[in-house]
């Protein structure tokens, strides 16, 4: 791993994933590719360890033309694909966005990868790696007296966001068994941390009750979610990337499942 295209660095897990990988292996360039919509800001990069191993590249997932001149430009050997909508209320209101970015998107990443590595073949296969950032909402909800989400856990998506990572996940999936691709995808938790956007629940529920304001919660605030601190899954993601099996999906969780209403309570208190 020497050239790394991160998608969606400047958005809330990915600069977070780029400060750690920037800490944690001093051979590594990292070219980060983001869009800067809404939830991607430069401000997040600010600071970087290293700085001079980080390249910045504003641009769209979708934009095939664009993805394949990085790939070559770079020597890219591997990819950790961040980019994606990924507000469930965002996704009621407007799907199609979900869509052409977390389907169509990955799907160009996924076939630029594929020419660039399998067909060109820069470097040996054995030298690459597409590694794929999903989300535990491809399986649905879980009940109160359930066992956590497990990597067998049947997929059920309950919202146009889930059901467009659920779609990203069968993609990569495929591109694995139809042509020998080397992905892997891990499938995390609600992560909490440093650069958040302030639409998430935990530091929503933070801003309201310094400012004194109601405390939204999400019908009867009974949903059980599984809680990550963000610097904990950038850990996780990186033993994946040097020591996972390639075709493998992996569950990334933090062991605690509260529910939203007992959440929202200790942010209150606290």
């Amino acid at each position: 791993m020497r050239n790394v295209l991160v998608t969606g660095g400047a958005g809330f897990i990915g600069s977070n994933f780029i400060r750690y990988l920037l800490r944690k292996e001093p051979g590594v360039r990292i070219i980060n590719l983001d869009a800067l919509t809404y939830a991607g800001h430069m401000e997040n990069l600010t600071d970087l360890p290293d700085q001079d191993r980080h390249v910045f590249v504003e641009g769209n997932i979708c934009d095939r033309d664009l993805i394949c001149q990085l790939l070559h430009q770079y020597d890219i050997d591997t990819v950790v694909h961040f980019a994606a909508e990924t507000h469930v209320d965002r996704s009621i209101l407007g799907p199609e966005q979900f869509v052409q970015t977390n389907v169509i998107g990955t799907f160009t990443l996924l076939e630029s990868t594929r020419r660039y590595w399998l067909e060109e073949e820069p470097m040996g296969v054995e030298k690459v790696r597409f590694h794929h950032i999903s989300t535990d909402e491809v399986y649905g909800s879980l009940e109160s007296d359930a066992s956590p989400f497990s990597e067998t856990t049947p997929y059920a998506p309950n919202s146009p966001y889930a059901a467009s990572k659920a779609s990203s996940d069968h993609l990569v999936r495929s591109y694995a068994h139809t042509y020998g691709l080397p992905v892997t995808i891990t499938n995390c938790s609600n992560n909490y941390g440093p650069y958040q956007f302030p639409e998430k629940f935990i530091p929503l529920m933070i801003l309201n009750a310094l400012e004194g304001r109601q405390i939204p919660v999400y019908g009867d605030g009974n949903q059980i979610r599984d809680w990550l601190y963000v610097d904990d899954h950038c850990e996780a993601i990186l033993v994946v990337l040097l020591g996972g099996m390639p075709g493998e999906t992996y569950n990334i969780g933090g062991n605690t499942q509260p529910t939203n209403f007992s959440r929202s309570r200790f942010q209150v208190r606290g």
